[in-house]
């Protein structure tokens, strides 16, 4: 069965009833943006882990990984616990994972009480991925692929990627700001407004349409609305006594540190839903 496991950023790191209440959030949103793309799919949660089972994985994928909060995903194949069940299901996952006379390395975790450990759980399973892939290497140090096995409770997932997501708070978390148009970057001050946790109302029109991708609720209005807790700017440190001057509200900077290259780097993401490597 095909599933595709979420995790979390730093949700993990609050106390458990804001902690809750961020998974709340978190889970809300994630089923927004599938409706929002027209997928289908389960979501159940367990163990700080959203689990989602959909016919249409890729699809999923590109959903989930434009929720803030989301640190990174992964589709995997899930099982049970028994020891040949894993090994027979890994040995056949790995299939085309691993390039032809490439190497390959297991790592493997569990919770939960089982008749084995992850050392021994790690050791099997490459034997058994070893014999069903001829002429490929084991290199624990810096192998060609990596499968993973997680164990949890009464069942196993095998993996192969982690594709990053935005990270960051649940939207809805931290309040409604309204944001700006003009200055050097206003999308990209206001997407990093949304992952803190912020709701953002654009002010105007034809500005920030990259930022509906990440929120299907995203409203515009004609002026702040009185319900913000403040206004966002992507104004430089130049033009930012002007935005000061003009409303009476707290004002947010976000990009105010970063330099032309960090904000290119950054939009290029952010329109890609591309977070690997050194995005931000």
């Amino acid at each position: 069965m095909d599933v595709l496991l979420v995790r979390y950023s730093e949700i993990g790191l609050k106390s458990p009833p804001i902690r809750r209440a961020f998974e709340d959030a978190l889970r809300g949103n994630i089923l927004d943006m599938l409706a929002a793309d027209g997928v289908e799919a389960l979501i159940r949660f367990s163990d700080s882990r959203f689990y989602l089972e959909s016919d249409d994985m890729a699809r999923c994928v590109a959903a989930v990984t434009r929720v803030f909060g989301v640190a990174s995903v992964s589709p995997a194949v899930a099982c049970g616990s028994g020891m040949d069940e894993i090994l027979q299901v890994a040995a056949e996952y790995s299939k085309g994972k691993i390039p032809k006379s490439g190497s390959f390395a297991v790592r493997a975790r569990r919770e939960g009480t089982h008749p084995y450990n992850s050392m021994e759980l790690a050791k099997l399973a490459g034997s058994a991925i070893f014999d069903a892939n001829p002429g490929v290497s084991v290199d624990l140090t810096d192998p060609d692929a990596t499968i993973h096995i997680e164990v949890r409770d009464n069942r196993a997932y095998v993996f192969h990627e982690r594709i990053p997501g935005p990270g960051g708070l649940p939207m809805g978390t931290q309040g409604r700001v309204a944001a700006l148009p003009g200055g050097r970057a206003p999308e990209v001050a206001a997407w990093l407004m949304m992952k803190r946790g912020c709701r953002v109302t654009l002010v105007g029109d034809g500005w920030g349409g990259v930022l509906e991708r990440y929120d299907p609720r995203l409203r515009r209005s004609d002026g702040v609305p009185g319900s913000a807790l403040g206004v966002v700017s992507g104004e430089s440190l130049d033009g930012a006594s002007d935005v000061f001057k003009e409303h009476g509200t707290p004002v947010y900077f976000p990009t105010i540190g970063m330099d032309g290259p960090e904000l290119k780097k950054l939009s290029e993401a952010m329109s890609k839903a591309d977070f690997g490597g050194t995005w931000y």
